[in-house]
């Protein structure tokens, strides 16, 4: 397994790459790895004949006040993890390698981006980008995959693909879970014990949410009702949203006809979890 740090390093080793017709697939990711970041890695083993992961915490994701140093890092682990997996390639640039001292060029999906997270986070989905599309410059890979737990994350970077006429195919894949339907992040970390029961509300709320739709409710605020409810019944659990949108433009919806997708973000003690569910007839 080969680890690079340098931006110039790393190109030069895709155009070789390329030159000799490899497929590569990509992996990014902020570390810490768990099972969710593992699955994408396995698919991409499938997909491509050479594997790239990069291992980078994005300064430019995240808010004042957000958990930006204290983000749970172990280099050591994720690397024994990526060479477990199969992984060809880790790329592990450092800050100033990504923002040099002149950096003042950013690249902004405007409409999907503007709810769900975008409203208590405006900058975030800004940093997203920007730091993809570098990436993707710099590991010129021919597919990268993505979790759908990330589900506004995801429609941002296809449209942002589709805006710029990047060549690259997005892969989306289902969430992975824990054994009580908690969705696997990083963050799970910071969990407590009490804050970790009160978790599982997020997955039981979107389960009811999902039977209510099958048994013929199609009223987004109906449906809404009940999640909060199953959610707020948790004493440590604060809603920053709870929403039914369209799977396409993230705009909310009143009914639901073909499809939606239900979104939570709903803050935990001091932790931010995000969790959603697509709603489709069978």
């Amino acid at each position: 397994m080969e680890i690079i740090a340098g931006v110039k390093e790393m190109r030069r080793r895709s155009e070789q790459l390329r030159m000799e017709r490899k497929t590569i697939a990509f992996v990014p990711t902020m570390g810490y790895l768990h099972e969710g970041h593992l699955s994408l890695m396995q698919e991409g083993r499938k997909m491509g004949d050479v594997l790239a992961i990069s291992i980078f915490v994005n300064p430019t994701q995240f808010g004042p006040g957000e958990d930006y140093e204290r983000y749970p890092r172990d280099m050591k682990r994720d690397l024994q993890l990526a060479r477990e997996v199969g992984v060809d390639i880790v790329f592990t640039p450092s800050t100033q390698e990504m923002y040099p001292p002149e950096f003042q060029t950013s690249v902004e999906v405007e409409k999907v981006t503007k709810n769900l997270c975008g409203i208590s986070r405006p900058h975030h989905f800004r940093g997203v980008t920007t730091v993809v599309a570098k990436l993707f410059n710099i590991v010129k890979p021919h597919l990268a995959l993505f979790g759908q737990k990330d589900y506004q994350q995801l429609a941002t970077i296809k449209r942002m693909m589709e805006d710029l006429n990047m060549d690259i195919e997005i892969i989306g894949l289902p969430t992975v879970r824990e054994t009580d339907g908690l969705a696997m992040s990083s963050r799970n970390t910071y969990l407590k014990s009490k804050e970790r029961k009160a978790a599982q509300s997020l997955y039981r709320s979107l389960c009811r949410g999902e039977e209510l739709f099958h048994q013929g409710e199609k009223s987004a605020a109906a449906i809404l009702q009940e999640i909060r409810g199953i959610i707020e019944a948790e004493q440590l659990t604060q809603i920053d949203y709870a929403k039914i949108c369209n799977p396409q433009t993230l705009e909310d919806i009143e009914e639901i006809e073909d499809e939606g997708v239900i979104a939570l973000a709903v803050k935990i003690g001091k932790t931010r979890l995000i969790d959603n569910l697509i709603l489709k007839e069978e």
